[in-house]
């Protein structure tokens, strides 16, 4: 079981081009420096997989860690905007839509991101600057 932090921890496909622009998107807009990140190819990642509580996951899900739960899919995606804050928590209003609608929409991307987004041939390398929130 992961250790209980305040901060958020966002577990993201390293290899996938939307997955490092969504990661890029918050490191850019949260400026209070909240949220950590660590790729599901990562030891890290791959601990938060096997101890997510029996969900059966695959890179094909971010996962967020936050309060010592885990939340995957469309749920995952619509907290990390909510507790980004500002005008993106507007957003989480999309919690509205049924659960399985939203995740159905989420899969339909996730299945299809590396040939609509690409593919990087490694895992995102965190700037020096930023170095000190990827937990890996």
């Amino acid at each position: 079981m992961q250790e209980i932090s305040p901060n958020p921890v966002i577990y993201f496909d390293g290899y996938c081009n939307l997955c490092n622009s969504f990661v890029n998107f918050i490191i850019r807009h949260d400026t209070k420096s909240k949220f950590h990140f660590a790729s599901l190819q990562s030891p890290k990642g791959l601990a938060a997989i096997a101890s997510s509580g029996g969900i059966t996951l695959s890179p094909e899900s971010v996962i967020l860690f936050y309060r010592d739960k885990y939340y995957i899919k469309s749920d995952a995606a619509l907290l990390t905007f909510k507790l980004l804050g500002g005008r993106w928590s507007l957003l989480y209003a999309a919690t509205i839509v049924p659960k399985f609608l939203r995740d159905f929409v989420y899969k339909i991307i996730s299945r299809n991101r590396y040939k609509w987004f690409g593919k990087r041939a490694s895992c995102l390398v965190p700037t020096p600057d930023i170095r000190a929130r990827f937990i890996d």
